[in-house]
């Protein structure tokens, strides 16, 4: 038995496909005009609705159909009331198309969801699916601390911590941006900064679990603009102030619930300076999604999918 799943977030149009054990996935991110720091939602569910036909085929390419029994599909951000974003609706209605035409159930789940599985499956944790434990999304989007449970179809998701006003990504996007690097900048900030040994020193704002970026995003944006900035300095310092935040935060949450297993997933989860400072200084058992899974995906939609139906 095999699944599909789509997934259309505000910067990456994807499809995959997964048989339990092993994936194929197609993706790619949206373009975004440079000096720009993101994309309309009218714009980016035109882009979707232009490329979700082509993702699709280069996927139909490498799969028997005869072996899909269900798809899913990410139709929301979070799995909550009101929680909606019009970027889905592209997805939305490619996977009704496919499901019908496939003669096969459709299984809805949040974007949210769909990174929370990516994580388990990619990093081969999926003893968290028994048990209470933490989940980190990292994004352009959303920084969350979440407690959470798979309940047999999804996950039930209680925030517990998380920023207050912009997200890590946005802080990291938006100084990259004033850097003069594309966006989204994560990957550009993490190659300047790895050009450095020390970084400028940031201020951290953190109140227990949660925590918040704006104001240290006004002091690096400044910096940014001056013609005395030391750009790998300030990008190793941005990336440090977001790891030292993260594990001030995280520990926190880990000691309020009492709960030692950390999942961290999303695009902000595959900076590696990141990612290397939470492994060594969390207090408890640290599970990555792997890099090529901490983006926006689908392969942890086609998965939740895969189990959905094996319930059925």
């Amino acid at each position: 038995m095999s699944t599909i799943g789509f997934d259309t977030s505000n910067y990456t149009t994807s499809t995959a496909w997964t048989d339990g054990k092993n994936d194929i996935n197609v993706r790619q991110i949206l373009y975004v005009k440079d000096g720009e720091r993101g994309i309309r939602q009218s714009d980016g569910v035109f882009q979707h609705m232009k490329l979700m036909p082509v993702m699709y085929e280069k996927l139909s390419e490498q799969i028997d159909f005869k072996d899909v029994k269900a798809v899913g599909v990410s139709t929301r951000p979070r799995c909550v009331e009101g929680s909606y974003m019009p970027v889905f609706l592209a997805g939305e209605g490619y996977a009704k198309v496919v499901a019908n035409t496939l003669g096969v159930p459709l299984y809805e789940f949040s974007h949210q969801d769909g990174h929370i599985m990516a994580g388990i499956y990619s990093s081969g944790s999926f003893e968290l699916l028994e048990k209470d434990f933490i989940s980190v999304h990292l994004s352009g989007g959303t920084t969350e601390i979440l407690k959470s449970r798979y309940n047999g179809f999804n996950f039930d998701n209680e925030i517990i911590g998380g920023s207050k006003d912009i997200s890590a990504g946005q802080f990291i996007d938006r100084v990259g941006v004033k850097m003069g690097l594309h966006f989204p900048a994560g990957k550009a900030l993490e190659q300047l900064a790895l050009k450095t040994e020390k970084g400028e020193k940031l201020p951290i704002a953190v109140d227990g679990a949660y925590m918040n970026f704006s104001g240290v995003e006004t002091k690096a944006s400044r910096m940014a603009e001056s013609e005395k900035c030391d750009k790998s300095a300030l990008a190793l310092g941005v990336l440090e102030n977001v790891r030292d935040t993260l594990v001030k935060t995280i520990n926190k949450a880990m000691t309020d619930t009492n709960t030692h297993r950390v999942l961290i997933v999303g695009g902000v989860a595959s900076n590696g300076i990141i990612r290397n400072g939470l492994t060594k200084k969390l207090d408890g058992d640290v599970y990555f999604a792997k890099a090529e899974y901490s983006t926006d995906n689908a392969v942890g939609t086609a998965y939740l999918a895969h189990l959905a139906h094996k319930e059925a």
